[in-house]
C-alpha cells in the first residue's frame, strides 16, 4: 500500500497526489505496488529487489536522480514463528520527495505517521532519515526490554518444570537476539558513513541529533550481546540440568533393574530340570520368597551406600 503524505508543521497528513516535499510511505507493498514505484517514481528495479530481500545488508547508495538510505528496522509479528525479527527499510531522498518502502510495518515508521517524534522539522531530508533512525533505536531499545522480559518469565517456568514449549520459547528468543545483533551493526556502519558522508551537510543540531541516535545504536547493540550472552548461559545450564535429571532417572532404573534380577535369577533355578534343594517340599514357596526378598534387599542397601558415598566425594565400597 502506498500513501502520499504532507508535513503539515504539526505532523505529517495524507493528501491525494504528490507534491513538493511530501512523503511517499510505501508498506506491505505487492507486485503492483512495486511497479509504481517503478515507473511513476523513479526508483531502479534492482533496488526494489533488495528491498523485498529479507536479508539485505544496511548500505547507503548514491545515484544521479536519488540516494537510497537501506537500514534494518525491527518488527513484531505474533503470526510468525519467531516474533521479533527485522527488515530492510529503504529511504530514497529525491531531491522534491522522500520515498520510504518496507515489506512490512515496523514501529520506526508507524512513530512517524502517527507523530511520535519530538522537535521535527521538515526542513531538510536529512532530518527526516535521522528521526526514522532514531525511531528505529528506541524501537530497538524498547523490543529488547520485551525480549529480556519473556527470557526471565521462561526461566521461572523452567525452574518449576522442563517443558519442550519454554525451551522453544527461549531459542526463539535467542533468534531474535541473533537479528538484533546483526541488524544493529549493520546499522551502525550507515551511521558512521553519515558522519563522514559529504553530501548530507548536517547542521549542528542534526549533528547533535545524529550523537544521540549512534548513542542509542551503541546502547541496544550492547545490551543485545548482554542479553545474548545470559540466554546462551541459561540455555545451556538447563541443558546440563535435564542431562543429570535423564542420568538420575537412569540410574534409578539400572538399580530396579539389578534388584528384580535378584529374585528373577533365584526363580530361574527353580525352574530347572535338576534337584534343588526344598523343591520338593510343600512349603518350599515360602522358605523361597522370603529369601529373594532379604537378599534384593540387601542388595538395594548396598547400591544405597555406594550412592551415598559417591554424592559425599567418599570412596564407594566395592561390590
Amino acid at each position: 500500500m502506498i500513501v502520499v503524505r504532507e508535513y503539515s508543521g504539526r505532523g505529517f497528513v495524507e493528501r491525494e497526489d504528490v507534491c513538493d516535499g511530501c512523503w511517499v510511505d510505501a508498506r506491505t507493498v505487492n507486485n503492483t505496488d512495486l511497479v509504481r514505484l517503478e515507473k511513476e517514481f523513479g526508483i531502479s528495479q534492482e533496488l526494489l529487489t533488495d528491498l523485498m530481500d529479507a536479508d539485505e545488508q544496511s548500505r547507503i547508495e548514491q545515484e544521479d536522480e536519488y540516494t537510497a538510505f537501506i537500514v534494518r528496522v525491527p518488527v513484531y509479528d505474533l503470526s510468525m514463528e519467531i516474533v521479533y525479527y527485522t527488515v530492510p527499510l529503504g529511504i530514497v531522498l529525491f531531491p522534491d520527495k522522500i520515498i520510504t518502502v518496507c515489506q512490512s510495518s515496523s514501529t520506526a515508521i508507524d512513530d512517524m505517521v502517527n507523530n511520535r517524534f519530538r522537535g521535527f522539522q521538515m526542513k531538510k531530508q536529512s532530518a527526516f532519515v535521522l528521526h526514522v533512525l532514531g525511531r528505529a533505536a528506541s524501537a530497538y531499545l524498547k523490543a529488547l526490554k520485551e525480549l529480556n522480559r519473556n527470557a526471565n518469565n521462561t526461566e521461572l517456568e523452567l525452574r518449576k518444570s522442563v517443558q519442550n514449549r519454554e525451551l522453544i520459547q527461549l531459542l526463539s528468543i535467542q533468534k531474535s537476539l541473533v537479528y538484533f545483533t546483526t541488524s544493529l551493526k549493520a546499522n551502525a556502519l550507515v551511521l558512521e558513513k553519515m558522519q563522514k558522508s559529504p553530501f548530507l551537510r548536517l547542521k549542528e543540531e542534526e549533528q547533535d541529533l545524529l550523537d544521540d541516535v549512534i548513542t542509542d545504536n551503541i546502547q541496544a547493540t550492547e545490551m543485545a550481546n548482554i542479553y545474548s550472552s545470559i540466554l546462551t548461559g541459561t540455555m545451556d545450564a538447563f541443558a546440563s540440568v535435564i542431562s543429570n535429571n535423564m542420568n538420575i532417572v537412569m540410574k534409578r532404573l539400572a538399580i530396579i533393574n539389578i534388584v528384580l534380577m535378584i529374585p528373577t535369577l533365584i526363580y530361574s533355578f527353580y525352574g530347572m530340570n535338576v534337584d534343588l534343594p526344598f523343591q520338593r517340599h510343600p512349603l518350599a514357596l515360602l522358605f523361597i520368597l522370603p529369601l529373594s526378598l532379604a537378599i534384593s534387599a540387601v542388595g538395594v542397601l548396598i547400591l544405597n551406600s555406594n550412592s551415598s558415598a559417591a554424592k559425599r566425594g567418599g570412596p564407594a565400597r566395592r561390590i
